[in-house]
């Protein structure tokens, strides 16, 4: 997940097959019109998966949470 670094106001949810370089895609503002738009490009959380099909439904399953239950999970990981 990623947010903006300024207000923390948004909250970005992907997939990719390298987070190193998606990372450096979105502080380039490459990448995902949402997160260019918003500044969505401060790390704050993720979940690395074998395989595609899992992380996919993964990311289905965190985009459909209230904001609040994502940012609980966010706590726990990364209590910053």
């Amino acid at each position: 997940m990623l947010t903006n670094a300024d207000r923390h106001s948004v909250l970005y949810i992907g997939v990719t097959n390298s987070l190193e370089r998606r990372a450096s895609e979105h502080s380039l503002g490459l990448g995902s019109a949402f997160a260019r738009q918003y500044n969505a490009h401060k790390l704050i959380y993720f979940e690395a998966y074998r395989d595609p099909t899992s992380a996919i439904a993964r990311e289905k399953q965190l985009k459909r949470w209230s904001r609040a239950k994502k940012e609980a999970l966010i706590a726990r990981r990364n209590p910053e």
